[in-house]
């Protein structure tokens, strides 16, 4: 049975001599006029029992200028003002339902992630604090035997050997959601997630950045790994910690139903800055004819 609960931003207060008002998302303040019933009631009731304790029922607002919430219409058959009340809220749109076993946006979404311990980790943690199933592969030839997960998420704590995501490319003409990430000197690269045939894929991403820059030979160059080592500055904790963050709410976006972005995003490790920029799939061309 769905349990009602106070809506995301929605707080109640008690206000000494006053009684119980509510804070609506946008900061407002409206007084409650909870006739009979005890405003701890009603706090216990819409939180759950996890409501600070407040003012007794006795301590009933007083009615002035400021503004006031829907108060309860007359009780209904079986005599429970404190259901009215309830239904007041609902009206006013201070309310959400819960299923029981309700769990996190990524509940029933199976992830397989691949990469680096440093961006992994923190990343599994994150989606299995959304209620989202993780497994972990090391390549993705290993997916051939398990079921299809719902998304493949792949991150790098170095550029991307050539290549390497060609296959996971497909995932999503297969209906499998595809995010990664990877390091770029001191720019981590964040690259949309691709949900269906058509969305942003890594070589749309390589095609696009190598028409905005005129070292196109030499970013193409640096691709192909003809450069020396890469040494960093690796990713910290906490450029780690934002990067599987962002990632995370990539995840929850597309699990709502958002399908995939066109967000490319850039995360300087020095300063945990980040700017985004739009990125078009690159349509397919005929070959070329003699």
């Amino acid at each position: 049975m769905a349990t009602a609960r106070l809506a995301p931003g929605v707080a109640l207060v008690t206000v000494p001599g006053q009684g119980l008002a509510v804070r609506t998302p946008d900061g407002e303040f409206l007084r409650i006029d909870t006739g009979a019933v005890a405003p701890d009631a009603v706090v216990a009731h819409l939180t759950g029992g996890h409501g600070r304790p407040g003012l007794t029922g006795a301590d009933r607002p007083d009615h002035g200028p400021a503004a006031t919430a829907p108060g309860p219409s007359a009780p209904d058959a079986d005599g429970s003002e404190l259901k009215c009340l309830v239904a007041a809220f609902d009206d006013a749109g201070f309310l959400v339902r819960e299923q029981a076993g309700t769990r996190g946006p990524l509940a029933g979404r199976t992830l397989v992630v691949l990469g680096d311990d440093v961006l992994t980790e923190p990343l599994t943690r994150f989606v299995r604090a959304e209620a989202g199933e993780v497994r972990h592969a090391t390549r993705l030839t290993d997916l051939a035997d398990e079921p299809s997960p719902d998304a493949v998420v792949w991150c790098l704590d170095s550029p991307v050997p050539h290549g390497l995501w060609d296959e996971a490319d497909r995932l999503p003409v297969r209906g499998v959601g595809w995010l990664r990430c990877h390091r770029e000197g001191a720019t981590a690269w964040l690259e949309p997630l691709a949900a269906a045939p058509g969305d942003v894929t890594s070589a749309d991403v390589r095609l696009r950045r190598l028409a905005a820059t005129p070292a196109h030979r030499e970013l193409a160059a640096y691709w192909a790994e003809s450069c020396t080592h890469d040494t960093g500055p690796a990713h910290t904790a906490a450029s780690a910690a934002l990067t599987a963050c962002l990632l995370t709410a990539d995840l929850i976006a597309w699990a709502s139903g958002r399908g995939g972005s066109r967000r490319l995003r850039r995360v300087d490790l020095r300063d945990l800055t980040v700017d985004e920029h739009t990125v078009l799939p690159v349509p397919a061309v005929a070959p070329l004819t003699r």
